[in-house]
């Protein structure tokens, strides 16, 4: 029986064969936007055993078990790690065409060296002894960097009132692997939410010893950090947004936002509209000033349980995909920005479907000198991050823009085995371009699009950030 996890694991043509194992294959990785804890990378976190590193705060695993029935107290609640595992096994087999089916085996395959069972109630004894003992053999974070993958460069995800004393300590020590911030300010607008707005401008004014009581103190609190960020290594910014806004105010009209917010008392749609179009567009100047590359993430709607969200909080596998409408605001923005000379590289990611062809169109509007690819359209995204999301992603930006230039894919995890989710576009990627090569839709060129293969895996995204 060949192994479901084998070397031509979703290659389907000679061609696509050639292209991934000459191209694809011995390319670094760059992940450059993920959510890994940098204490537990600092720490070189180990784990007892597999459920711990399978299942700790993996939220996409988690709705899956939910999905089949399972009790939270297997998921997030205070079975065992062996009862966890167990109900994950059960679970496997219920997830054929779920990505979390491929994604599971494929880091089986890379880090635990199992590719000749597939994960079940029948093989859960099995793979639970064969995992444990990798893990008891000295697989930690920091070694899943490295065993099966050469990750060069990883981007955290970091609030600006962050110490960043983590990153501090990587610095310190030569792991081979580069860990750099980034700069993530969505509480600092977030006015919908005025008394947790309100406690973090507190401490948001504590990291930057500036006493927070008008926009200005605001914006001079998140430029102080900002710096201390730049100063830590930080070339990105990232914003996690539902939508986009652009609705002009004044000073004035933004020190009264502020001040409402932080008394506790809501806002208007207008004045919320106001307050993070104002601090969207200073933080993107920011950026700009510093030669930063900026991301938007637009889309979720998060936290719909109430009552989950109460139960076992935030980040834990609740959200879902947004419908805004929002072209003409981002295009507004974009616009702005671009006006005032303040436009600097921005990736722009989805989380709609429908919002596909018009990102990857807005993308053209504002390309210039500064780059090739300077506005990117982003990897597919979060519930878009499967075989059918990355083959329409590449569809709108090869038919709408390039390609060729693209900078390529990225875990968006919170998991070290995530490294996987590269191998699994790259090999999608070369069986799509390996595909209409040998049906003369691309030219039957190895070198020529092999070329294309290696940039979008790892060459694009070195030069397009310059970590």
């Amino acid at each position: 029986m060949v192994h479901f996890i084998n070397d031509n694991f979703l290659l389907l043509n000679e061609t696509s064969k050639e292209l991934y194992f000459k191209y694809a294959k011995p390319m670094p990785i760059i992940d450059f936007h993920c959510h890994l804890p940098p204490q537990e990378i600092a720490e070189d976190k180990h784990w007892e055993n597999i459920a711990q590193v399978f299942l700790g705060g993996d939220h996409y695993k988690w709705r899956a078990m939910r999905s089949n029935g399972i009790d939270e107290k297997f998921i997030t609640g205070d079975a065992s790690d062996r009862e966890k595992f167990e109900k994950f096994a059960e679970t496997m087999p219920k997830l054929l065409r779920n990505p979390i089916y491929h994604w599971t085996h494929l880091e089986l395959a890379r880090f635990f060296g199992i590719d000749d069972v597939l994960l079940s109630p029948k093989t859960s004894d099995e793979i639970w002894s064969r995992a444990n003992e990798v893990l008891q053999n000295g697989l930690g974070a920091r070694k899943c960097m490295k065993v099966a993958y050469d990750v060069k460069t990883v981007c955290t995800t970091d609030d600006p009132a962050s110490d960043l004393k983590y990153h501090k300590q990587i610095a310190k020590e030569n792991i081979g692997v580069k860990v750099l911030p980034t700069f993530r300010p969505d509480k600092a607008h977030s006015v919908e939410a005025p008394q947790a707005f309100a406690s973090y401008m507190k401490e948001l004014g504590e990291s930057a010893n500036i006493e927070i009581e008008k926009f200005e103190d605001l914006i001079a609190a998140l430029k102080n950090r900002h710096d201390y960020f730049h100063s830590m290594g930080c070339r990105m910014s990232d914003n996690g947004v539902p939508t986009l806004w652009h609705e002009e105010a004044s000073e004035s009209e933004l020190d009264a936002i502020l001040k409402t917010a932080m008394s506790g008392k809501p806002v208007s749609e207008k004045e919320l509209a106001q307050f993070k179009s104002a601090v969207l567009t200073q933080c993107a100047i920011m950026d700009y000033d510093c030669g930063w590359t900026r991301q938007l993430h637009i889309g979720p709607m998060r936290n719909n349980n109430a009552k989950m969200l109460k139960s076992i909080g935030v980040d834990t596998g609740f959200d879902s995909i947004g419908e805004a409408n929002f072209a003409l605001p981002l295009s507004k923005h974009l616009d702005n920005l671009n006006s005032m000379d303040a436009l600097g590289k921005t990736i722009l990611y989805n989380l709609h479907p429908k919002d596909t062809e018009m990102l990857a169109t807005m993308a053209g509007n504002f390309q210039d000198s500064l780059c090739p690819g300077k506005i990117q359209y982003g990897a597919g995204w979060w519930f878009l991050d499967q075989i059918d999301g990355m083959k329409k992603q590449t569809e709108a930006l090869s038919s709408l823009g390039l390609l060729s230039r693209f900078v390529g894919m990225l875990t968006d995890s919170r998991s070290f085995l995530s490294y996987s989710r590269h191998e699994y576009y790259r090999r999608i990627l070369c069986n799509l371009l390996g595909d209409e090569m040998e049906k003369g839709i691309l030219p039957n060129d190895l070198e020529l699009v092999g070329q294309m293969v290696s940039d979008i895996s790892y060459n694009n995204a070195a030069n397009y950030f310059k970590f």
